[in-house]
């Protein structure tokens, strides 16, 4: 009977034990959501870890006291020096290693399965633990959120993609990475730079070679300029030529007169804003000099953000940076 005890008072500081790590390791934030989202597990466990004072001052009342009985009984089954050596060893391994161990790796599932027995001893040990949690609540106040930078949100998604068991795919890691990232990039990442443009003149009267030319690009809006190409002054919307007369008539009868210019230093997270505000899906970039840098369209932001080049049937070129870069090199060398 005396060892039956001492078998009941062990698991019950293995419980205690155990709890207190599991409980406090589960992030309360992290258990909210989940309940929101269902888990019917993390619904019972977040009930508790709420308060986690009261919950935390439960736990540690009852495991110092389960092991204070275990060590006087102890004492009464044997000489004093082997009930110290027998006690510490009982409740270090089996009342601490061993529980907290388990407990660490399976804490929701375990705190789910016992909630109603921690709420029995909520109740019994009320009137010690109560007065002690609320005394901590207004000393400490509550438990401060786990918040995140979005090079650590990142991290989180591109260790769950790596994950056998997690959810997330290559392609959403990619997206969600890219969604994170692109308030922190500007318009000069992104644009088309100005010596990739596909530009055409204001006077320039419309013919049959004009359509061929325009239909070879496979853009729908061109910049149209007067003069110089830093001095743009329409967009050309080629939808605008479809069922119109346009033999005779010049671009800039044809084109429309609104030019939206947007500062090439401007964040992509406001440049899609400007975009959903102004109804508008191509502007031209002007850097600090008020110079035209380039363009830049609603699907460079989308390409920015899903993380590759959309690329239609039109497309000649992936990365028309790369091509103005190209540009650039065969100019230098011819001058050189």
């Amino acid at each position: 009977m005396d060892y039956f005890v001492v078998i009941i008072l062990v698991c019950f500081s293995a419980m205690f034990s155990g709890l207190t790590l599991g409980f406090f390791s589960l992030n309360r934030n992290d258990l909210k959501r989940k309940a929101k989202l269902g888990d019917k597990k993390a619904k019972k466990v977040y009930r508790l870890r709420k308060d986690g004072n009261l919950l935390l001052c439960t736990l540690l009342v009852g495991n110092v006291a389960v092991n204070t009985i275990l060590s006087v009984f102890l004492g009464q089954l044997f000489a004093s020096a082997i009930a110290v050596i027998f006690a510490t060893g009982l409740i270090v391994i089996f009342g601490e290693i061993l529980p907290q161990a388990t407990f660490t790796r399976y804490a929701l599932t375990f705190g789910a399965k016992l909630t109603l027995l921690v709420r029995v001893f909520i109740i019994i040990f009320w009137p010690v633990c109560w007065p002690i949690a609320r005394a901590l609540d207004k000393m400490l106040g509550d438990e401060l959120p786990t918040i995140y930078t979005k090079q650590e949100l990142a991290k989180i998604i591109e260790e769950h993609e790596n994950l056998k068991d997690s959810d997330v795919d290559t392609d959403e890691e990619r997206i969600v990475k890219g969604a994170l990232s692109y308030s922190d990039k500007t318009v000069r990442k992104v644009l088309t730079p100005r010596n990739a443009m596909f530009t055409l003149p204001y006077d320039q009267v419309i013919n049959r070679d004009t359509i061929a030319q325009i239909r070879k690009t496979g853009h729908s809006r061109i910049p149209i300029y007067k003069k110089s190409r830093d001095n743009i002054v329409a967009i050309l919307y080629v939808k605008d030529l479809v069922g119109r007369k346009w033999q005779g008539k010049t671009i800039g009868e044809m084109a429309r007169k609104e030019v939206i210019f947007v500062d090439s230093s401007k964040t992509l997270d406001n440049l899609l804003n400007n975009f959903k505000r102004k109804k508008n899906h191509m502007f031209v970039v002007q850097n600090e000099f008020g110079v035209i840098s380039g363009i830049v369209t609603i699907e460079d932001v989308i390409e920015e953000i899903i993380g590759f080049e959309i690329v239609d049937e039109f497309d000649k070129y992936a990365n028309l940076q790369e091509l103005a870069k190209q540009k650039t090199r065969e100019l230098k060398r011819k001058k050189v």
